[in-house]
C-alpha cells in the first residue's frame, strides 16, 4: 500500500494551492482529482488581487502574466435605467488594481506545472475517491479509483477535502452544512462575441430579471439568474424565447445567439450556500467549498478557497514534518479562517436580499438605497473594491513556499 505525508481530494484551486505549498515545505503530497483534465465549462475564472499577490511571493507572478487574461478595473451594474460602479479595483493600492479573468484550466495547469517541479509533489488525474481508511475512530488516509478503474488505497496522517461544494470527504466524514436560504439558480450560457462590443464584466438587473455576463474574449461567458427550483418549469418554455430575453438584456444579435439551439446548450447551476459548524475529524479536515459552498455572487469562492488553502499549509506544515496533525491544530484552520468567510456570506445573503430576490421576484423598480450611496459618493467604490479583492484577513504565502521572481509584477 502507498504511503504519504498528506492526501488532498480535489484539484481545483485550493487543492493545487494546498498541494503546491505542502510539497515546498518537504511534505510528501499526492493530490487526487477525479476529472482526466482541468477542462471543465462555467468554473470561476476571475482571480482577485489577494491571489494575483500571493501568486507574486510564490514566484508564478510572470508565469502567470503569460497565460491567456484580460483586466477586470471597474465592476459596472445597471439596474433599471441607472447604472452604477458597485466596485472601482482601481482606487486599490499595489502592483494589483484590477481583477485577472484568466480560464480556470490554465490557472490549475499553471499551479500543476509548478507542483511538478517540487519532488513531493504527485498529481493523480482521473482519480477518484471511493471512501476514507479508518483505524480506532481516525481517518488514516483514502482508498481511489484509479483513472484504469483499479481501486488502490494511500495511507496518510492527513487527509484534507478539497473537493467542491459537493464533496465526498465531507460525506463521508458525516458532516452536514447549515445551509443559508438562497433566492436563485444560475443558466449558464457561451455566447460568441461580435467584433464591436462591451467589454469587461457587466450585469443588468431589473423587476423580473437578473444577469451577469463575462467577456472571455472570443465570447460572453453569461449567468443568467432564476428563481430557486423553477429550472424544470421554465425550460417547459421554448428556447427561443430564452434568446430573445438575452437579446434584449444585452443587445446581442440572432446570429450570436443561434448557438444556444436547445436547451442542452443551457447549463444549470444549482446554487448551494453554507457553512460546516465544524471542519474536521482527527486525521482529516475540510476546506473551500467544501467546508464552505459559496453563492456566485462576487465571484469570490475561488479566492477564498486560494486563501483557506494558504492559512491550511502554514499552520499544517510543521506538524506533519513531525508526523500527525493534532485535533487542536486542525481545529485552528477554522479558526482561523471563520471570520473572512462568515463575513463574505453576510455580504452575500446581503445583495441576495438587497438586489436578487427583488429582481426576480419582479419588484425591483430603483436602485437599492447602498447602489445610490455608491453612485452619490464614489470614492466608496474602492472600499467595495478591497473587501470584494482583498477581503478580510488575507494570507500571505508561509516563507517556506517563497520564491523570487522579478519579473513577477509585470503585466
Amino acid at each position: 500500500m502507498e504511503r504519504a505525508g498528506c492526501v488532498v481530494a480535489g484539484g481545483g484551486p485550493a487543492g493545487m494551492m494546498l498541494g503546491l505549498l505542502l510539497a515546498r515545505a518537504g511534505i510528501e503530497v499526492v493530490v487526487l482529482e477525479k476529472h482526466r483534465d482541468f477542462l471543465r465549462d462555467f468554473r470561476g475564472d476571475t482571480v482577485h488581487p489577494s491571489t494575483l499577490r500571493l501568486l507574486d511571493e510564490l514566484g508564478l507572478g510572470a508565469r502567470f502574466a503569460r497565460l491567456s487574461r484580460s483586466f477586470l478595473k471597474r465592476m459596472k451594474m445597471q439596474i433599471g435605467d441607472e447604472t452604477v460602479v458597485a466596485a472601482d479595483f482601481g482606487r486599490l493600492r499595489g502592483p494589483h488594481r484590477h481583477l485577472a479573468m484568466v480560464p480556470q484550466s490554465e490557472f490549475l495547469g499553471l499551479l500543476a506545472e509548478a507542483g511538478a517541479a517540487e519532488p513531493a509533489f504527485s498529481l493523480r488525474m482521473g482519480a477518484e475517491l471511493t471512501g476514507l481508511r479508518r483505524e480506532n475512530g481516525r481517518v488514516t488516509g483514502v482508498r481511489y479509483r484509479s483513472c484504469g478503474g483499479t481501486e488502490r488505497e494511500i495511507a496518510a496522517p492527513l487527509t484534507v477535502g478539497c473537493d467542491g461544494r459537493w464533496s465526498a470527504v465531507r460525506r463521508e466524514l458525516g458532516f452536514a452544512l447549515r445551509e443559508s436560504e438562497v433566492p436563485m439558480d444560475v443558466w449558464q450560457v457561451r455566447v460568441p462575441k461580435a467584433e464591436e462590443g462591451e467589454s469587461g464584466v457587466f450585469a443588468r438587473f431589473g423587476p423580473g430579471y437578473a444577469s451577469v455576463t463575462m467577456d472571455r474574449g472570443d465570447y460572453y461567458q453569461t449567468s443568467y439568474l432564476i428563481p430557486r427550483g423553477s429550472d424544470a418549469r421554465l425550460r417547459s418554455a421554448p428556447v427561443a424565447e430564452f434568446r430573445a430575453r438575452l437579446s434584449e438584456l444585452f443587445g446581442w444579435s440572432p446570429g450570436q445567439l443561434a448557438g444556444i439551439r436547445s436547451w442542452d446548450d443551457v447549463k444549470l447551476l444549482e446554487v448551494t450556500m453554507g457553512l460546516l459548524p465544524r471542519w474536521h475529524r482527527p486525521g482529516a479536515v475540510c476546506i473551500g467549498d467544501a467546508a464552505h459552498p459559496m453563492s456566485p455572487v462576487g465571484g469570490v469562492g475561488v479566492n477564498l478557497a486560494v486563501q483557506d488553502a494558504v492559512a491550511t499549509a502554514r499552520i499544517l506544515a510543521a506538524p506533519l514534518r513531525a508526523g500527525t496533525p493534532s485535533p487542536s491544530r486542525l481545529a485552528a484552520i477554522r479558526r482561523r479562517r471563520w471570520l473572512p468567510t462568515a463575513a463574505v456570506q453576510f455580504n452575500q445573503r446581503s445583495e441576495h436580499e438587497m438586489l436578487l430576490r427583488p429582481a426576480l421576484e419582479g419588484t425591483l423598480q430603483r436602485l437599492p438605497a447602498p447602489m445610490r450611496v455608491l453612485q452619490r459618493v464614489p470614492a466608496l467604490s474602492g472600499v467595495t473594491a478591497y473587501l470584494g479583492g482583498v477581503g478580510i484577513r488575507p494570507e500571505h504565502a508561509p516563507a517556506f513556499a517563497r520564491r523570487s521572481d522579478v519579473d513577477s509584477h509585470l503585466g
